[in-house]
């Protein structure tokens, strides 16, 4: 499948901004399951890029002068490839397997979460995990302002409403509770009528040793429809923009993403 990606982000400022320094996470690599026909991040000063810890690209953009808004552009195009049962067509990574069993504090459960957890069946196949998403998918309705980014999966699952990354956040918790490995998903889908779902987030888990892939928010495997952006423990490690500031009081934040697909020529 083709997908073709706009993604807008603008930060404006009530007062100038004296130094600022954001970390982008915006472009994706090609890998087994996608190609990268075309990638462009257009920003309003140098982009620095490297690799972080999890292999990810990773975009540093500081900004010295004084600034009243900051303006993101992405524009590309990816092809994707089918995953039956939800199987990555790729190994381990950069990183040891244990890492992703720790909590952290976005994804640790509290008494409540972790009898959840101990409640599901063996996390032991793809048929199992994917019960196991629809299972927190129908304990935390999907409603979009009932959390924010730095709400945790503890909170999600008390509060019992939140978005896709708080899915991605419970999942974690129950994961790391049965000592399965799983992380962090960031990326793009395909959202179909729901357009505000285009920014999306899910997870992997790490069944007989390879990857399965799951969105938890509609209890399903993440497949063709999907663009891997970024990975790690949790939110805060695969976050598309992160960053810091001096300066500019209090900020407002627009962001736009359109997701357009259509069916790879054979």
């Amino acid at each position: 499948m083709q997908l073709a990606i706009r993604h807008d982000t603008v930060y404006r400022y009530e007062a100038p901004v004296h130094y600022s320094i954001q970390q982008l996470r915006l472009s994706p690599l090609t890998t087994p399951a996608q190609i990268v026909t075309q990638w462009h991040v257009d920003a309003p000063g140098k982009l620095d890029a490297t690799r972080d810890a999890y292999g990810n690209t990773l975009m540093t953009l500081v900004l010295t002068r004084p600034h009243t808004e900051v303006r993101l552009r992405v524009r590309g195009e990816v092809e994707t490839v089918p995953l039956p049962d939800g199987r990555l067509p790729e190994g381990e990574g950069p990183v040891p397997m244990q890492h992703f069993t720790s909590p952290t504090r976005l994804t640790e459960a509290d008494a409540a979460l972790a009898e959840f957890a101990h409640g599901l069946a063996p996390l032991d196949d793809a048929a199992s995990v994917l019960d196991a998403a629809a299972r927190v998918a129908e304990r935390v309705r999907y409603e979009a302002g009932a959390t924010d980014v730095t709400s945790s999966a503890a909170e999600a699952f008390a509060l019992g409403r939140g978005v896709c990354q708080d899915h991605a956040h419970v999942m974690l918790a129950v994961c790391r509770a049965r000592g399965v490995p799983a992380r962090y998903v960031s990326g793009y889908l395909d959202p179909g009528e729901a357009p505000e779902m285009a920014s999306h987030a899910w997870v992997d888990v790490w069944l007989d040793n390879g990857w399965v892939t799951v969105d938890v928010t509609h209890a399903c495997f993440a497949s063709e429809k999907y663009c891997r952006l970024a990975v790690g423990r949790d939110y805060e490690a695969a976050a598309p923009v992160r960053g810091r500031r001096v300066g500019g009081v209090s900020e407002s934040l627009d962001v736009s993403v359109r997701v357009s697909a259509q069916q790879s020529q054979q």
